[in-house]
């Protein structure tokens, strides 16, 4: 197969999807598919007799990145490197190429890759694309109305409430610790655990950095689980344990900062709960693909589902490919496998 992996793009978590597309390219091509990987973003400026056989050259002109960084990318500067200067979000000739291939598999993480737009406008374009539809991605990518969702389906979520940056000014909070965090972020970028009130207004500052929404919500003090679940099945857990802090941007991607380990070790009643809100979480959101929970779990193993990623880390040491190893599964299985769930939507 000719296959598209879209990465890159505009969100905090830029630097991450690329990581994720080099591997699922690399494990796609040693299955025997032209691979590509493309940003999103800055596209594809080459000649045009290019285009017409760039996947004969895959390798040659996909994007390459070795390492995630440990700081978040510069936006703004990567905005402002484009070379035509366009306010689009699709580099040039990225739809054109896309409509070469058999199938785009998704490795955008956050922002408008994983809100449901770039969804959307795929399907405008007769494109086929491994993942959710647009609808229930823009949903999980909601956090709080993500949260409205589980509540709905009896599936407990800290209790939270969201602030607009135009509604900030008056704004109280009495109920600490708290977390804060950007509304439709990811990888615990401009996440902040609060515990008084003299430290709100920092952390509300950090998050007000990404987007213009925040959700602030209760902190649940715990042991931190992840669950991915494949066509309504839940796949065994994950347990993350940063050795210092929290499990943020630093902490999920500089090697050896966080022990993972699958299947986690709690006990049957635990496991067979948590799997069962990371099934109904997935069903409560309208997700028919693949996506992975996020839990929290106290000293008296109340659970609690954070959100759902409905674009989940894809290298071999990502959370969800480790799930599925566990069940035998590696993670060029897994690469194919995605993709022939996702094409049954079609």
């Amino acid at each position: 197969m000719n296959i598209v992996v879209l990465s890159g793009g505009l969100s905090s978590e830029r630097d991450v999807s690329f990581k994720s597309g080099t591997m699922v390219a690399k494990a796609l091509r040693n299955r025997g598919h032209k691979a590509l990987v493309l940003d999103v973003f800055m596209g594809f400026k080459d000649k045009e007799c290019d285009i017409d056989d760039i996947f004969e050259n895959s390798e040659e002109y996909s994007v390459k990145i070795e390492n995630i960084p440990t700081d978040a990318p510069d936006l703004k500067a990567i905005k402002a490197s484009r070379a035509d200067k366009s306010e689009s979000f699709f580099g040039p000739n990225v739809i054109r190429i896309c409509q070469k291939a058999d199938i785009v598999f998704m490795s955008l993480h956050g922002g408008d890759g994983e809100s449901g737009k770039v969804q959307a406008a795929l399907d405008l374009f007769g494109i086929k694309y491994t993942g959710n539809d647009y609808l229930s991605s823009a949903i999980a990518m909601d956090k709080q109305m993500t949260k409205e969702f589980f509540i709905r389906a009896g599936v407990p979520t800290p209790a939270g409430v969201s602030l607009k940056k135009s509604k900030r000014k008056g704004f109280t909070f009495d109920k600490y610790p708290c977390i804060v965090k950007p509304n439709c972020g990811g990888s615990s970028i401009g996440v902040t655990i609060v515990e008084s009130k003299e430290e709100l207004d920092a952390a509300l500052d950090a998050a007000f950095e990404w987007e213009d929404e925040v959700v602030i919500e209760q902190f649940i003090k715990g042991r931190e689980f992840s669950d991915g679940v494949i066509e309504g099945k839940a796949l065994p857990i994950i347990e993350i344990a940063p050795k210092q802090g929290f499990y943020d941007y630093k902490n999920k991607y500089a090697a050896g900062s966080a022990v993972e380990t699958c299947p986690a070790q709690i006990s049957r009643k635990a496991t067979e709960k948590m799997q069962k809100y990371a099934v109904a979480a997935f069903k409560a959101l309208g997700l028919t693909t693949y996506a992975r929970m996020d839990f929290m779990m106290d000293e008296k193993e109340n659970i609690y589902c954070l959100e759902a990623n409905t674009l989940p880390g894809m290298t071999p040491t990502s959370l969800l490919p480790q799930e599925a190893a566990v069940i035998g599964m590696n993670f060029e299985d897994l690469c194919e496998h995605l993709i022939k769930v996702s094409l049954k939507k079609y």
